[in-house]
């Protein structure tokens, strides 16, 4: 965090936001990896439900690069709720988020999280933009998997959302089994197999076979 917090300084960005993924739950609350807002904003954003109309978060939805906030704003100039939008971007400058990146992160799944970086206008070259993309995706997957092991007594089984075929690819991993052995007792593919093992290891945060195994172990999603 030091570097990223670096970074950002050298740059003059005062305000951030890492965010584990990418939508809020159902009652509106964001799974926060880290953040640093101005006092009063993260209270005021949630008592008027902006994360209903939030420009930047429904431009998140479809964006696969970073991007501003000020042109998420834009890209919604026809959308009915525009003026709605426009307010609650006036109300975050007040606090003082004038304008900021977005930076998604993606998984091979799709979306996972994202980066939010702003306060005063700031403009980034393209060349700068790569180098923050690359910086805040190796924060956030360290972030993540430091989270992943403070956490990971107090997860339960099901808490994964590994799904029953997934459960029984990790049990034939366990039992050391290759990917050609886990198709032929599957009766699937072996291109489906690997399929099935890199989501495994999406969803455990693992690094490799043998770490998805042993967070299966102690989650006790298998024995």
């Amino acid at each position: 965090m030091a570097s990223f917090r670096t970074l950002l300084t050298v740059y003059g960005f005062e305000y951030y936001a890492i965010l584990r993924d990418a939508r809020p739950d159902p009652d509106g609350n964001f799974s926060f990896l880290a953040s640093k807002w101005p006092a009063g904003w993260p209270e005021a954003y949630a008592a008027a439900r902006h994360m209903t109309i939030d420009p930047a978060l429904r431009y998140l939805s479809v964006a696969q690069r970073p991007f501003r906030w000020s042109t998420a704003l834009k890209a919604f100039q026809a959308d009915p709720l525009a003026r709605q939008m426009e307010r609650m971007m006036a109300e975050a400058a007040s606090y003082g988020l004038k304008d900021g990146y977005i930076f998604p992160i993606h998984g091979r799944g799709g979306l996972l999280g994202f980066v939010s970086v702003g306060g005063r206008v700031i403009d980034l070259s393209p060349t700068e933009i790569a180098l923050f993309q690359a910086a805040f995706k190796s924060v956030y997957w360290k972030m993540r998997l430091f989270l992943e092991r403070e956490t990971l007594a107090a997860v339960s089984a099901g808490s994964a959302d590994v799904t029953k075929r997934e459960l029984e690819v990790l049990w034939h991993l366990a039992n050391g089994l290759t990917s050609n052995e886990i198709s032929k007792a599957l009766g699937i593919s072996r291109h489906t197999v690997d399929w099935y093992t890199a989501g495994i290891q999406e969803k455990l945060g693992a690094k490799n076979r043998q770490h998805a195994v042993a967070i299966a172990f102690r989650r006790g999603l298998i024995s």
